[in-house]
């Protein structure tokens, strides 16, 4: 099962995912006569093996799931966090902003729970490589073993080592790197040399400022350019209908004093009370506070003399 690309049925080995509310997802892998229970039942794997990916499946306590195809997303959200994780609008400003494509070489530095590399070897899936470092061994072979399991071994290589001492093992060949290190300055100068000549793009994440100061020092001094560093903050929209009163300003009809201020209401409560239902998108009162920072630069292009 690779989840860079489609099948359309629950294969033996496969990895699937439960879907079972917006709060509860779980991530499994298809195995002849193994079960898995859920809060709705037990789900028997030899009962789902050949059914197709996006099935309601009824569990043996009457209720239902659904059997979802895997994506980089949805293993984002379920996978066992051995560090702590990027998650999708991090994720997404990196891959846009790095201007990863299908046959780009990267490298990364911290592979980590492996929730970025997933995404970074979706993008260069199937003709470009993701070269990833890690420097504890466990995590290392863990993140080998599941990039193996999800269809990714030929297009990635994982390294036990130190990138800060011994780099990423390659020379002159990356489009991109992405620095997730605690100390990503004492990686800059592998990173330009795992770097093409000219051109390519590197991203560093930091949770604090200090870091980013001092990553920028060093991103000069090494010959790179427009350093550009932001912050993502997620702001959900939760769109849903609400009773709102309107006070009677002397229209001739309550409901084009409505649609004269520019909201189109969905339908009348109580017209004798002006009470009409409206489609609203609410923000929560709190928004989510500091994630981290993301900071990019880029080596200039060659120049024709």
């Amino acid at each position: 099962m690779s989840l860079a690309t489609w099948s359309p049925c629950v294969r033996e080995g496969d990895t699937f995912m439960v879907y079972a509310g917006p709060h509860s997802l779980l991530a499994v892998r298809a195995k002849q006569g193994l079960c898995t229970q859920t809060k709705y039942g037990a789900i028997r794997h030899s009962e789902l093996l050949g059914r197709p990916f996006g099935s309601r499946f009824t569990c043996s306590k009457g209720g239902y799931v659904w059997i979802l195809h895997p994506t980089p997303e949805l293993w984002t959200r379920t996978l066992a966090h051995r560090t702590q994780i990027l998650y999708a609008p991090d994720i997404a400003m990196v891959i846009t902003m790095l201007d990863v494509r299908p046959g780009s070489v990267v490298c990364e530095a911290g592979t980590g729970s492996g929730s970025l590399s997933h995404a970074f070897l979706r993008a260069v899936a199937p003709s470009g490589h993701l070269h990833t470092v890690e420097f504890h061994a466990k995590r290392a072979a863990q993140a080998r073993e599941e990039f193996q399991q999800h269809g990714f071994g030929n297009v990635v290589t994982v390294r036990f080592q130190d990138v800060c001492l011994n780099g990423f093992g390659v020379e002159g060949s990356a489009d991109a790197v992405c620095l997730d290190i605690p100390s990503p300055w004492n990686a800059v100068a592998h990173a330009r040399t795992a770097m093409k000549r000219a051109g390519g793009r590197l991203c560093s994440f930091s949770p604090c400022i200090e870091q980013v100061q001092q990553t920028c020092q060093v991103l000069e001094s090494n010959g790179f350019h427009e350093m550009n560093t932001l912050e993502v903050l997620l702001r959900p929209c939760d769109v849903r209908t609400i009773s709102l009163q309107i006070p009677d300003i002397g229209c001739t009809t309550k409901r084009e004093c409505v649609t004269d201020q520019g909201c189109t209401p969905t339908g009348v409560v109580d017209k004798e009370k002006g009470l009409f239902l409206f489609n609203t998108g609410c923000i929560p009162r709190e928004v989510p506070g500091h994630t981290g920072y993301l900071t990019f630069a880029s080596l200039p292009p060659a120049r024709d003399f």
